[in-house]
């Protein structure tokens, strides 16, 4: 007897499935616990039209998470924290921070836990943190943590101060 699986059944397949089952097991077990219905004409057809809707859903959530990525990939945040006298943070910045920053700088929601920080940071320095956004898709944000009490230098400045020191260490 054909029937399609209204509920995910262990052994046999997903809500959604066509299968072909024993008689007495779908008279018995499945019909009865209203975990499948028989296959007629019309659920097979509504059967097919779940099928298409779904694989669009999943389209578009692939999408939208391509278009995730491509924001995450060109974010750059900057902590400033206290830092001790060998360079080591008064405190850490953690996974829960950087998503906090995403959210009130960039207005991008990311769980926390997606956030691949394997340990705190806890130095000065520019970090490449991975981000899970869905299966393959880690995109990579750019983390820098300066030193609070530091003066704000501009970027054009710091570049040609960049560009000395290597001319004179050479």
């Amino acid at each position: 007897m054909k029937v399609i699986l209204l509920q995910n059944v262990e052994g046999l397949g997903q809500a959604g499935d066509l299968k072909e089952v024993a008689n007495g097991y779908a008279r018995n077990y499945l019909l009865p616990k209203k975990l499948a219905a028989g296959a007629t004409p019309s659920l097979i057809a509504n059967r097919a039209q779940r099928v298409a809707a779904e694989q669009r859903k999943l389209e578009k959530q692939a999408e939208s998470n391509r278009e995730q990525a491509e924001r995450l990939e060109k974010v750059t945040l900057t902590f400033k924290a206290k830092v001790g006298s060998q360079g080591r943070l008064y405190g850490s910045i953690t996974s829960q921070d950087i998503a906090a920053a995403l959210r009130d700088a960039e207005n991008i929601t990311v769980d926390r836990r997606s956030i691949e920080l394997s340990d705190p940071i806890r130095s000065l320095g520019t970090f490449t943190i991975p981000v899970r956004v869905a299966t393959k898709l880690e995109p990579k944000i750019t983390v820098n943590v300066v030193d609070a009490a530091a003066p704000v230098v501009p970027a054009a400045a710091t570049l040609a101060v960049a560009e000395t020191t290597q001319d004179v260490g050479v």
